[in-house]
């Protein structure tokens, strides 16, 4: 695979015309460790590099062949969007996002190894921007080859990546909007988090959206400042509202099954194209159902 980009202006270094460009420095020390090669105007380069106003540079890398440990499953994957270097997938409820000790053949990452081998891609190693967890429901950004989420942890273009969610709690939370700085950590020889001052940084923004729903449950939506496992659950048990159907933190069971939380949109910057990209994804049936007055 290749990526390349026309300079203009003043003579400078083929590291910063990268960098410029947000190819990481992982990226960039890996070719120079001979993993692909510099490009200028298609001619392979080495050694001191300049780029010089007019010239088309970048970098050659090879394709990204499947990660064997990964076991191939073909069980579907719902697309909201895809190209050269995106996949924006919507996870249904009870689908793990990558393969760990309880689960190492069909979750998302094994179908969408098996969906890209299908599909002929030329890079078939998925790289997860975001995850899920298992239960809950959404929105889900994969980079389809290293350099793309390379691209995303640059942090000029990860502060403009934008996840929402929407979530239902017994009860309402007061103010209707606010920030939660809490800070998150571990429970031991446990898969619960707490809030706890040796834990890290960790922030949400709510807004209310609805107080008056069937049985005394609101609808809120919710901002990932920070990206702590568990954080919304967390937050919200520490509040004294964990999601209904939330049983590992303690939230009421009666009206779902599994914890209601939807990853409801997702906002990025895509260095390629240049262009802000948006996503929504609809609500399952189940949380549906939670919506009525």
């Amino acid at each position: 695979m290749e990526f390349t980009w026309q300079h203009q202006g003043q003579p400078m270094a083929m590291k910063r015309f990268l960098t410029t460009h947000a190819i990481s420095m992982r990226t960039i020390k890996a070719i120079k460790h001979g993993t692909g090669a510099f490009l200028v105007n298609n001619q392979v380069q080495t050694g001191v590099i300049t780029i010089h106003d007019g010239d088309i540079a970048g970098i050659q890398l090879p394709d990204e062949a499947p990660d064997t440990a990964v076991v191939v499953s073909e069980q579907p994957i719902q697309i909201e969007y895809e190209d050269a270097n995106w996949l924006v997938l919507n996870k249904s409820a009870g689908l793990t996002s990558v393969p760990g000790p309880s689960n190492r053949t069909d979750t998302l990452v094994n179908r969408i190894k098996g969906y890209l081998i299908a599909s002929h891609a030329s890079n078939q190693r998925p790289h997860l921007v975001t995850r899920l967890d298992r239960d809950t429901s959404g929105l889900v950004l994969v980079a389809k080859h290293r350099v793309a989420q390379g691209m995303l942890t640059e942090p000029r273009i990860a502060a403009q990546l934008v996840k929402t969610y929407q979530a239902w709690i017994e009860g309402t939370i007061t103010p209707a909007s606010g920030t939660i700085d809490r800070p998150i950590g571990r429970v031991a020889d446990s898969p619960r988090r707490v809030v706890t001052t040796a834990g890290q940084r960790a922030i949400t923004t709510y807004q209310v959206e609805a107080d008056q729903l069937q049985h005394n449950v609101s609808r809120l939506r919710l901002e990932l400042v920070t990206g702590r496992t568990h954080q919304i659950r967390v937050h919200l048990t520490a509040l004294g509202h964990p999601l209904l159907g939330d049983a590992l933190y303690g939230g009421n069971l009666a009206w779902i099954q599994r914890q209601a939380l939807h990853a409801a949109s997702l906002q990025f910057f895509d260095p390629f194209s240049e262009q802000i990209l948006h996503f929504e994804a609809a609500l399952p049936a189940d949380l549906q159902a939670l919506n009525h007055d």
